[in-house]
């Protein structure tokens, strides 16, 4: 089974990029994937979070995306909050850095191409 989890805010301090979301993370053991996709019907990136039998999908909608560019230029962790529980976002730069190169002039991702280009470009 497959899980949403939606970043609903954002907040960047000196030492990373906090995200914050509704969803109470206790329970299953979650561990970062290093992995990323976009969703270019919603426009959102997606992070993949792995649990001991699925995968969890952290939301990053457009919303988010001005803190989430300025914590790429500082090369700061993000780290997903929720309830007391953290969980650091590891790879998310790279992956990221390899999405928005993908992006870039590339017309398969519709009007998410234009609204990148805007925040990131």
């Amino acid at each position: 089974m497959q899980k949403r989890i939606e970043i609903q805010n954002a907040s960047l301090t000196e030492d990373a990029l906090r995200l914050k979301c509704g969803e109470d993370l206790s329970g299953a053991e979650r561990k970062a994937s290093g992995q990323m996709l976009v969703d270019s019907d919603h426009f959102a990136f997606v992070y993949i979070l792995e649990s001991a039998d699925s995968f969890e999908y952290v939301i990053i909608k457009e919303h988010i995306w001005p803190d989430l560019k300025e914590a790429l230029d500082q090369r700061k962790p993000a780290v997903l909050e929720a309830g007391g529980k953290t969980v650091e976002l590891s790879g998310l730069h790279e992956e990221l850095d390899y999405l928005l190169e993908n992006i870039k002039d590339n017309a398969n991702y519709g009007d998410m191409e234009e609204k990148v280009k805007n925040v990131f470009l």
